[in-house]
């Protein structure tokens, strides 16, 4: 995969990285609506490989054209996954390469503005959309995130972030600029991300919050507590807990915020640390990191805006917008998706969807998605506070908020918990309210979750919490019967 970051756009094509937690149907979607004309794929992958092309040519029919396909072997997997894939017409990755020249006269794009890379909208969305991305983006991005992180030539970087999602936030062509070594790992868990800090003395890695949530609840027989070397982690996807912020920087890791889409390569802006924070106490030091920021080096410009009137926002902390962004780290636009384009880019900025608020010192802090808000009895409820309050009860490891569907206030707040592994053979009933009382103390009383559900979170590959399935869960549920404040 880092090798096809150079070679795939060297040759001149458009590279397409697929999740591979995607099922068949979704991924042959996918390849059928870019085009793809080659496939690389991992041996472990195959299967998932060879239902979606049957899935294509079963739709297609007499006009279906089979894609070449390369199958990556790695000695760590069964070798019957290999020797299926070469039976089944795949062309081996080495061999492969054997083919090539290695004097070809590579040349640089003949327009900085050509499509680099093609990738899809992670699945907290219905639909994904094809977001087309080009070299400019790309290069701005690949030298901003070490100007952003102070990454040090020579970096050590862990791949717990995959590589399909927004290119791997550009890293792999930020590490080739930093002469930076690549630590990959088949399967990311608390305890491998420390043993790989320990064996190859890593010090870089991104992650989603719900990672760093397991990294600061893993057992201590998983850890190398403490840490043998300051470990710079970089967290985006959603919205991170103050309460998690504080726990990584407690057991020495230094987390810097960012904030981005697949739209604009990945995290485009950065809670900047303010020298100033060094004296504040650790809780407060991590509230104010829980915030977006400010911008990305290489990002022109980044407001709030009313979604109304279409004007900033006042910086006070309190009044919301919508955040818009605009310049060369915004992508080309949606792949054969011309009325989306024309939505996203209206008044000639990027519409993100996120609502948040501009504090005086201008830093942005998210309050929401647009889709997300819970509206009780005509009152805006940001889903994002209220996880922040659930997040802090002893027995909780992970939290989503959602709207559910309220016989009286047409929408009350739905909490869906994953329980620390200490608390699951608690009564959950006495659990659940013992986490609304919890609540209660904290937040005015329409914002109270008004029911609890246990259970593992629907997540996607980089670890975002799918609320729309959760959401289909609470509706599902049905109404909360005469709920009362």
């Amino acid at each position: 995969m880092y090798e096809a970051h150079f070679g795939v756009p060297m040759c001149g094509a458009v590279l397409n990285c697929v999740n591979i937690r995607l099922n068949a149907p979704t991924v042959a979607f996918l390849l059928s609506h870019s085009q793809s004309s080659v496939i690389m794929v991992d041996q472990e992958f195959f299967t998932l490989a060879e239902d979606s092309l049957r899935l294509m040519e079963e739709k297609a029919g007499s006009s279906f054209k089979r894609p070449l396909l390369i199958v990556i072997g790695d000695h760590t997997c069964a070798p019957e996954s290999l020797n299926r894939a070469l039976s089944k017409g795949a062309i081996e990755y080495e061999d492969f390469l054997a083919t090539g020249d290695p004097n070809y006269p590579w040349q640089p794009p003949a327009d900085e503005w050509q499509s680099i890379a093609l990738g899809y909208t992670s699945g907290t969305t219905a639909s994904p959309k094809g977001v087309v991305l080009h070299h400019r983006g790309a290069y701005i991005m690949a030298l901003s995130n070490p100007l952003i992180w102070g990454m040090q030539d020579g970096a050590v970087y862990l791949w717990t972030l995959p590589m399909f999602h927004c290119n791997g936030w550009c890293f792999p062509w930020s590490l080739a600029v930093l002469s930076g070594t690549s630590i990959c790992l088949r399967q990311v868990t608390a305890k491998e991300v420390y043993s790989m800090i320990a064996k190859y003395k890593v010090t870089h890695f991104c992650a989603a919050p719900v990672v760093l949530n397991a990294i600061v609840n893993a057992p201590k027989e998983d850890t190398i507590l403490p840490l043998p070397h300051t470990v710079h982690v970089m967290t985006a996807g959603a919205a991170p807990p103050p309460s998690v912020l504080f726990s990584m920087n407690q057991k020495g890791f230094r987390v810097a915020h960012t904030y981005g889409l697949s739209e604009t390569y990945g995290p485009s802006t950065v809670c900047a640390w303010k020298p100033e924070w060094d004296s504040l106490p650790p809780e407060t030091q991590a509230k104010l990191n829980a915030r977006q920021g400010v911008r990305y080096t290489g990002m022109e410009q980044l407001d709030v805006i009313d979604t109304q009137t279409g004007k900033p926002v006042p910086a006070d902390g309190k009044t919301a917008g919508e955040i818009v962004f605009r310049g060369n780290m915004v992508m080309k636009g949606y792949l054969k998706n011309p009325e989306a384009n024309k939505e996203t880019f209206a008044g000639g900025w990027f519409h993100s969807g996120d609502i948040a608020v501009k504090h005086p010192d201008n830093y942005i802090e998210i309050k929401d998605r647009s889709k997300d808000v819970i509206i009780s009895g005509g009152e805006n409820i940001s889903s994002v506070e209220v996880e922040n309050v659930v997040y802090h009860h002893p027995a909780v490891l992970e939290a989503s908020v959602v709207a559910r569907p309220d016989e009286r206030w047409q929408e009350s707040p739905c909490a869906f918990v994953t329980l620390k592994s200490d608390y699951e053979k608690h009564d959950q009933n006495k659990l659940a309210q013992d986490i609304m009382k919890f609540c209660r103390e904290k937040l005015p009383a329409y914002w109270v979750p008004k029911s609890v559900v246990f259970g593992p979170l629907p997540k996607t590959a980089t670890g975002k919490i799918q609320k729309h399935i959760l959401r289909t869960k609470a509706k599902e549920m049905g109404p909360v019967p005469r709920s009362r404040l």
